[in-house]
Order: C-alpha cells, then structure tokens, then sequence
C-alpha cells in the first residue's frame, strides 16, 4: 500500500504551497470558499483566475495519487460479479480496515483524547449529503436514483431534526469542540480535498462514486466502536445519535450502493470499473493516514506503551 511518507509527496508543490500539510490548508481554504454560497461581486474574474489556479493543483495531486496507486489498480476485474466480489473485499482487506485506533477509541480513550479526535473528523468532514448531490449529475437513471435515496435519507426524509449533517453540529456543539483548517492534520484535510476533487470535477465522477460507496462499506464497524466510547463516556444520546445511525444505516445503504450503482454501471460499461477502484483505494488510503497520524498524536501523548508495541 501507499505509505504515509509517500502520500505526503503527492502533488505538484509551489513556493506559495512548498508541502503537503500548506498545499492542503490551501486546498481545503478554497474548497470553503468555492462551495460557499454567494452573491455577483466585481471581482468575479479575479476570482476565476483564482479558480483556475487552484484547480491546477488539486488536479496535479489527484494526478500523482493516481500514478502512485495504477499498479494496484491494473488486475481489478472488469465483469460485474468479479468487480463487485473485488470491491466488497475492501471492507477486510482494504486500506486502514480494523485500525486498533477505533477498539482503543471504544475502550481507552478519555473524554479529552475523544474530543480531540473528533475534532479532527468534523474539520476534515466534506458533507456527504453535498458530495452525492454533486455525484450524480447527468448519471444514468438508475445510479441516479440510488444516489437520491441516498441523498434523501441524509436529508432526514425531508424533516431537519433528522438531517444528518445537523445531527453531526449537535455532536461538535454538545461536546464544545472547536473545529478550524489550521487545527486540523493535514491527512485529514487531504481526506477532504480528495472527496472534493472528486464530487466536484467531472472527469472524476466514477472516483467520486467509488470513494462515497466504500465510505458506505467500511463505515459501520468504525462509527459503532465511536459510538460505543461516547456512551463508555457518558455522552449524551443526542450527542452520539450521528455515529449510532450510521452504524446501522450505512449497512443498508451499501448494499443498495453496489446493487443500484456500481452494478448497472459496470454491466452497461466495463471500462469503468478501474476507475471507481481507483476512487475507492485512493479514499481508503487517505483514511489510513489519517488513523495512522491520530494514533501517533494520542498514542505518543497519552498511551506510549500501546504505541511502542504497535
């Protein structure tokens, strides 16, 4: 797999961004900026010369992550039922899957080295909702509307109390994290900026579809174990309802994922399946990272003897 050390060379690097951790800062600022909703100004050219700038940058790191991973990709199997066994594996086998970061979570982990991790996660958090929204523009009939259920039920079935990004705020608000770009680790930002290079560009729709489906496969077992630390804490319910839901719900939304998405898309173009591979690995990897780097951050701080062993 990708190593840490290489991920952080990845992308094409500037004076302005001589590194990975002010490349993604930049990244991520933009990406606020761009998404934000906004109003006509008199600096709209300046701002899409801006634009361009920065999208050669996101695309020069999407570009190297995926030089770095084409061997990995090169024998995924390009027939419906093989692609999908290959792509269901990842929730053992892939990436980052069974990181002793969420047992700990679960079991270990004080209130403070909790918040801190979350604050990590909610500053890295791309908006799910946002990104299949972006995802399934001009899709075929059928990915399209497994994306819209999808995309309904993080809306909550159209009620706010049940929206999940909100359910996300009352978490970070309840538990009064504070999270910002520059208090984040970059793997996370990282994590982010690729999700959003995805959604958001559309040579890269298949990625974007195949990074979203494997949040989807191998989310449960890691949202359950934070969920079991919340409430080993003394979280409140309304406080840890976020990660309860998704441990149960991402289950169900991952098998139709597979079946009403990368199914008909597969079968109707086998071309693709590389390419939604691509955006599942480069998703996982980042991950990985990021749990790599929560661990030496908690690990080295607060639990050395766990972390010497590791």
């Amino acid at each position: 797999m990708l190593a840490g050390q290489n991920l952080a060379r990845v992308g094409e690097f500037t004076p302005e961004f001589p590194d990975a951790e002010s490349l993604h800062i930049g990244l991520a600022r933009w990406n606020r900026r761009r998404l934000a909703v906004s109003a006509p100004h008199d600096t709209w050219r300046a701002e899409l010369y801006d634009n361009f700038r920065m999208a050669r940058l996101e695309g020069d790191f999407v570009e190297a992550f995926r030089g770095r991973i084409a061997h990995q990709i090169a024998h995924v199997p390009t027939d419906v039922a093989g692609f999908i066994a290959w792509f269901e594996a990842l929730k053992d086998a892939g990436p980052g899957q069974w990181d002793p970061l969420f047992d700990w979570l679960a079991s270990s982990a004080d209130l403070e080295q909790m918040k801190w991790f979350l604050t990590q996660e909610a500053a890295g958090e791309a908006g799910f909702d946002d990104l299949v929204a972006m995802t399934q523009v001009k899709l075929p009939a059928r990915p399209k509307l497994e994306l819209a259920r999808n995309y309904w039920d993080e809306m909550g079935r159209g009620a706010e109390g049940g929206m999940h990004g909100p359910m996300l705020d009352r978490t970070v608000e309840g538990l009064g994290l504070k999270p910002s770009i520059e208090g984040t680790a970059w793997q996370s930002l990282c994590l982010a900026n690729l999700l959003t290079a995805f959604a958001a560009t559309r040579r890269y729709a298949y990625q974007s579809i195949g990074a979203l489906g494997v949040v989807e496969l191998t989310a449960p077992t890691r949202v359950a174990l934070v969920a079991e630390g919340l409430a080993r804490l003394g979280v409140a319910p309304a406080h840890r309802k976020y990660f309860q839901l998704h441990a149960q719900l991402d289950v169900e939304h991952s098998r139709a994922w597979n079946a009403e998405a990368l199914t008909p898309l597969v079968q109707a173009d086998p071309t693709c399946a590389p390419l939604i591979a691509e955006g599942a690995l480069m998703r996982l990897i980042c991950g990985e990272q990021c749990f790599e780097t929560y661990r030496a951050h908690l690990w080295a701080h607060h639990h050395p003897l766990v972390y010497a062993a590791e």
